[in-house]
């Protein structure tokens, strides 16, 4: 595995502990919780701070994919049922996958990627949900948030890697900026929120690691990474998750997790072999 695929195991394992880690903080206002964690997430960078001045089209990027994603899947959480949004907002590895020809120039998709992405979010929906989904019409908008939350997340990855100069600790700067907008909302949107001691020391630790490492690790992983084998990866992130609320005592796996998580594991494996795997390789004629 190379040092990219690393960097993204790393967010997303991180990413994955949010679950895990928010179990002292689900009474407390989401975007308050956002925005606490973004803005201590951006202290990882804050001694490089220099490096947060990058040209306007990456800032602006930065923030629309911190935030962003973060702005549509809260409402999504406030419109929709908990359930139905999450699988929906996992569209993301697939849509990174099938837009990356789109955004990136000479970059091409073979059936192994569009197979595996398939796969893989067809097991995370399997693993989140059970095998029990039903989707209402009254939670309409609630399920477009979560889409547009996919979307985001996969444009942003996408022209993270487009554009150029956008060195890891700028990311401490979009990080800051997004955080003191989820805390505007806060204010503007929330009840006032009252941390115990406990959940201000929850909110530092995800503060520095899924709301502040991961960012950083995501941006190398974006920088020097194939991002079709990226996005097949990302549909481990709701097994890790499942994986770790399990381990914590705060979840069991049902009946079909073990056909999820073949699935999953089958469709990142899938996802991130090589296209010249799969070429046919026809014997040269006399």
């Amino acid at each position: 595995m190379n040092k990219s695929m690393l960097y993204a195991l790393a967010a997303i394992a991180m990413w994955a502990s949010v679950a895990t880690l928010s179990a002292l903080t689900h009474d407390l206002p989401p975007f308050f919780v956002a925005g606490v964690g973004l803005c201590l997430g951006s202290l990882l960078t804050v001694h490089r701070i220099q490096e947060w001045k990058v040209p306007i089209k990456v800032f602006a990027n930065g923030v629309y994919g911190i935030f962003g994603f973060y702005f549509f899947l809260f409402n999504a959480y406030r419109l929709a049922p908990v359930m139905e949004a999450t699988v929906l907002s996992y569209v993301w590895p697939l849509l990174m996958v099938l837009l990356s020809p789109l955004a990136l120039r000479g970059t091409r998709l073979g059936l192994n990627h569009i197979v595996g992405s398939l796969i893989g979010f067809a097991g995370a929906a399997l693993i989140v949900t059970g095998g029990k989904l039903s989707l209402s019409m009254d939670a309409l908008p609630g399920y477009l948030m979560a889409l547009g939350a996919a979307v985001v997340w996969a444009s942003y990855s996408l022209f993270t890697r487009r554009l150029p100069g956008c060195g890891d600790n700028a990311v401490g700067g979009f990080c800051l900026t997004s955080g003191l907008l989820a805390l505007g909302l806060h204010f503007a949107t929330e009840p006032a929120a009252h941390p115990s001691l406990a959940q201000w020391g929850m909110m530092l630790v995800m503060g520095l690691l899924p709301m502040g490492a991961a960012f950083l690790c995501w941006n190398r992983a974006m920088q020097l990474g194939d991002p079709r084998q990226i996005g097949a990866l990302g549909n481990t992130t709701p097994l890790l998750s499942t994986l770790m609320l399990v381990l914590s005592g705060q979840a069991a796996l049902h009946g079909s997790a073990v056909l999820a998580i073949a699935m999953i594991v089958g469709g990142a494996a899938l996802g991130t072999l090589p296209m010249e795997w799969f070429r046919l390789r026809l014997p040269l004629r006399a």
